[in-house]
Formats: C-alpha cells, sequence, structure tokens
C-alpha cells in the first residue's frame, strides 16, 4: 500500500513538473520534426507523468526504505524528543514562511523562485534540531511553570488553612477549645477580639458567683492557650461601635478578616450562616467523634431525674450526652438496661430515645 502511495505521488509529481517544463524544455533544446500536440502543455504533463512513473519502479523502494526507517526511529525514540522536535520544526515552518513573503517581493527571478525553498528546508531543519537538543532544557522550562503553578495552588490552600480563627466568648468559656488546639485539630492564628475580652472581664466581676467563676475560667483557658501552647495567638483592638451585640460584631469581625468563627452557640452559628461566614462549632466536632448509636442497641443507664413529658426519666452517659428513656420515672435513681428507640442530633447537642429493655420483654 505505501509503495503504491509513493508511485502515485511521483507520477503526480511528474505531471506537474511536465506541465510546467516540457513544452520550454522541447523549445529550448530546438528539436525538430515535433508534433505541435507535444509541445502543449497536457501533452508535457502526460510524459512528466510516464517517465517518473517508470523511476518509481527503481528508486519507489528505496523510498520505502527510508519512510519504514523513519518510522521506526519515530516510535523508538522517547515522546520529549519527538514532540519537542515537531516544535521546533514547526517554529522553523513558521518564520520560513513569513521570510518567504518578504522575498516573493524581490524582481529577481533566482532569489523569489529557490530562495524561498532553500530557507524553508534550512530553517525547517534547524528548528527541529534545536527542539531535539534543547529538549531538557525546554522540558525544565515547562516543568518549573508548572511546579509555580502548583506552588501557587500549594499556597492558596496553606492560606485557606491559615485562615483566622475568631473566638467568641461562649468557647472560650467552655474551655474545650484549648484541648482542641493542643491535638493540633485546629490551625492558623486565633483572634481574640477586644470586645470579647471586655465581656468576659465584665462577667468576671459579675457578682453573681457562677456567672463569675465561668468568667474566670474563661479567662485562665485564655492565658493557658497563649502561655502553653504554640498555636498564634492575636488580640484583635478594633470595635464595631454602631453595633451593640458581641454576636453581630464577630460576623463583621469575620467578614472583614475572610475568618472563621469559632462557637459553641447554636444561635451563632445559625447566624454565620445565613450571613455566609464561615463557622466552626465545637459541639458538631464533639458529636461528630462520639460513639455512633443505633437504634436496637442496648444501653446502661442510671436514670437520675424526671423527663419533660408524662412518665419520661433522663439519664447521661459518660460523655454527657442525655438519654430520654421512656416510662423511665418508675427507675429514677436505677441503673437499667434500655433499648435505643432513636437518635436525634443537631448542633446544640445530640439526645437519645430508650425504653427499658424490661418493659420490652414484657410486651
Amino acid at each position: 500500500m505505501l509503495k503504491r502511495f509513493v508511485q502515485l505521488f511521483f507520477v503526480v509529481v511528474g505531471g506537474m513538473l511536465g506541465f510546467l517544463f516540457v513544452p520550454d524544455l522541447i523549445r529550448i533544446l530546438n528539436i525538430g520534426n515535433v508534433p505541435s500536440q507535444l509541445t502543449s502543455a497536457y501533452a508535457g504533463a502526460v510524459i512528466g507523468a510516464l517517465i517518473f512513473f517508470l523511476l518509481t519502479f527503481w528508486i519507489s523502494d528505496y523510498i520505502v526504505g527510508l519512510i519504514r526507517w523513519v518510522e521506526e526511529t519515530l516510535v523508538k525514540a522517547p515522546v520529549a524528543e519527538v514532540l519537542f522536535g515537531t516544535l521546533g520544526l514547526i517554529i522553523g515552518l513558521i518564520v520560513a514562511y513569513f521570510g518567504s513573503i518578504q522575498l516573493n517581493h524581490v524582481s529577481i527571478p533566482v532569489v523569489s523562485s529557490v530562495l524561498p525553498f532553500f530557507i524553508t528546508f534550512l530553517l525547517g531543519y534547524l528548528g527541529f534540531q534545536v527542539g531535539f537538543k534543547k529538549r531538557e532544557e525546554l522540558g525544565s522550562l515547562f516543568s518549573l511553570n508548572r511546579a509555580g503553578k502548583e506552588r501557587k495552588k500549594e499556597a492558596e490552600e496553606e492560606k485557606k488553612r491559615n485562615k483566622y480563627k475568631i473566638l467568641d466568648t461562649s468557647v472560650i468559656i467552655d474551655g474545650r477549645i484549648a484541648d482542641i488546639c493542643q491535638t493540633g485539630f485546629l490551625e492558623g492564628p486565633l483572634i481574640i477580639p477586644r470586645f470579647v475580652l471586655e465581656e468576659l472581664q465584665h462577667i468576671a466581676d459579675s457578682s453573681d458567683v457562677l456567672k463569675r467563676n465561668r468568667g474566670r475560667r474563661g479567662l485562665d483557658i485564655l492565658n493557658r492557650i497563649q502561655k502553653e501552647l504554640s498555636i498564634k495567638v492575636e488580640i484583635y483592638e478594633g470595635d464595631f461601635e454602631e453595633v451593640s451585640e458581641v454576636d453581630s460584631k464577630l460576623v463583621k469581625l469575620a467578614q472583614l478578616l475572610s475568618g472563621i468563627v469559632v462557637t459553641n452557640d447554636f444561635n451563632l452559628n445559625k447566624v454565620c450562616e445565613l450571613q455566609n461566614v464561615l463557622v466552626l462549632n465545637i459541639n458538631d466536632l464533639a458529636n461528630a467523634v462520639k460513639p455512633v448509636v443505633l437504634p436496637g442497641e442496648e444501653l446502661v443507664v442510671q436514670v437520675i431525674k424526671d423527663g419533660k413529658e408524662h412518665n419520661q426519666g433522663v439519664g447521661y452517659l459518660d460523655d454527657g450526652t442525655m438519654i430520654v428513656v421512656e416510662e423511665g420515672r418508675n427507675y429514677i435513681g436505677k441503673t437499667i438496661d434500655v433499648l435505643v428507640t432513636s437518635v436525634l442530633q443537631t448542633s446544640a447537642g445530640r439526645m437519645i430515645f430508650a425504653k427499658p429493655k424490661l418493659l420490652e420483654k414484657a410486651l
């Protein structure tokens, strides 16, 4: 098939050359007794095609062998060599094309006809050689570009991870934030707004003993985070005087710094979500790491008080999860086996509903 294609190519080329040059060649050679039909361009095309067709019987095998050799060389060559060699060839041909356009305006026949062909061949060859031999440098250039994009992407991800974490009053008083920072689950600088510190100080100075203890606990937690932990802590001195509520100030500060509010306040959590402010709820984290309880599982619980509904009893697991025991009022003060009937889990916490196992057996 390839040999037939080569023969067809030679016939077409021979016909074109015969069409252009055979009549002039006959006139130049001044061959006598030549019929006028043979001096026409179409007759020249037939003569040229015939001559080149006869030549193919001699050189077609060599050309097919050359094509096969080029094909095997390209197949065995690494992809990078072929790619950059081809790229250099294309660039060389493009440069040669624009150079040939300028040479076409030259009135010297040899320059305008022969030189563009020579330049095209030369620049195409040089482009291929440069691309082939400089493949490693060009490859490193592309890899540097790719590495730069990867570094930029990593920097953006790092910036995203290192967003300011803005602590609210409730999460500081809660105290679990210090343990979370110590374990490394919370990254990035912590921001303590000045208005949160003032609220903590106001709570610590309260006449109510319970509130005073909570406020002092919050200040102790902040002192522990600053002195004992490696995480960076910054005090934000600004304020939003036009806003009176601390929660609203926290939301505005998060919007200003493109930060994340850290809280365990259910209502503040909802306000942040409504205003498209990122929020980390400590209760969500606590619920996520609690053991999964499925309906039908058995638990051992001590019923300690009445529930809100009739005949309900309330108990707690070791992690503080509330268990509402149906018909559990009669077991107050006792430790009983219960069967889980359903689980309710929200950002405010998790609640497990169960019924006594003894009641299940009686049924």
